[in-house]
């Protein structure tokens, strides 16, 4: 769990916090604020969302899904799990993927 800082001015910031959301197609699973630093997988359990993961390093590709909208920041070289053409369809790994802004997960992969 995150300590939120800076409380004393929650109420006039709320709309200002970037929202981590899941999705399963158009249905709504859970969603989080977001936690700079933090992968996919981590905001998917503060949603009480579960995305399967096995290597935790993106070698495996078990975790994949599917970027709707936002940023999720890539790897410079991508790891054995996710490739060019992947990502052209919006595929990240939530092990390694970290949120940078908004952003809707749709937690099916992109194949």
């Amino acid at each position: 769990m995150s300590a939120k800082s800076g409380s004393e001015g929650d109420s006039s910031s709320d709309s200002l916090v970037a929202v981590v959301r899941f999705l399963q197609g158009a249905k709504l699973l859970g969603q989080t604020r977001l936690v700079a630093g933090d992968t996919i997988v981590e905001h998917a359990e503060s949603a009480g969302v579960r995305i399967p993961t096995n290597c935790t390093s993106g070698t495996c590709g078990t975790c994949m899904v599917t970027l709707v909208e936002g940023n999720v920041d890539l790897p410079e070289i991508l790891p054995p799990g996710l490739d060019d053409y992947l990502v052209e369809r919006c595929a990240r790994l939530g092990c390694i993927g970290v949120p940078l802004d908004d952003v809707d997960i749709d937690i099916r992969p992109p194949l």
